[in-house]
């Protein structure tokens, strides 16, 4: 039971501490440094990175969440509100993130080796804004987490 714990608040706070990492420190340093054809690329490659990590996290969260549910509460039936508001918060940033992932960063990346600049940049800032919106649900779902007992 606790490896799986363990693992399950890993996986949350990697994938909310990077998101806050690139919001909060990268991006505005990015911003206020690099032109925006080094910055489009900076960007590239960081996603290329980072969402292989997000969807190792997204597939952590599932199997140890549902193990912990199924296995340590028997059910969904033995769980607090805690648990059901997790798990919604969950699956929407989990479908958020796929949306970013499969939509604006495959088009950032097609973008960007078409030499489509302006294109990319409105790809760039559509992840942004999908950045922003899954950090406030990770925030939150942190909070949830933290002060209930389950």
């Amino acid at each position: 039971m606790s490896i799986a714990y363990t693992l399950h608040l890993l996986a949350a706070a990697l994938w909310v501490g990077g998101m806050f990492f690139a919001y909060v420190a990268l991006r505005p340093v990015a911003a206020s440094l690099l032109e925006p054809p080094v910055r489009l690329e900076l960007w590239k490659q960081v996603f290329d990175r980072f969402f292989v990590w997000v969807w190792a996290f997204i597939f952590i969260l599932i199997g140890s969440g549902y193990y912990l549910v199924f296995f340590r509460f028997l059910g969904f039936a033995n769980v607090g509100m805690p648990v059901h508001i997790m798990q919604s918060i969950g699956l929407i940033m989990i479908f958020i993130y796929a949306y970013l992932y499969f939509v604006p960063f495959k088009k950032l990346k097609i973008n960007i080796s078409e030499g489509k600049l302006p294109d990319a940049a409105g790809c760039l800032n559509t992840i942004r804004k999908g950045i922003a919106v899954n950090l406030s649900l990770g925030l939150i779902t942190i909070i949830v987490a933290s002060t209930h007992r389950f």
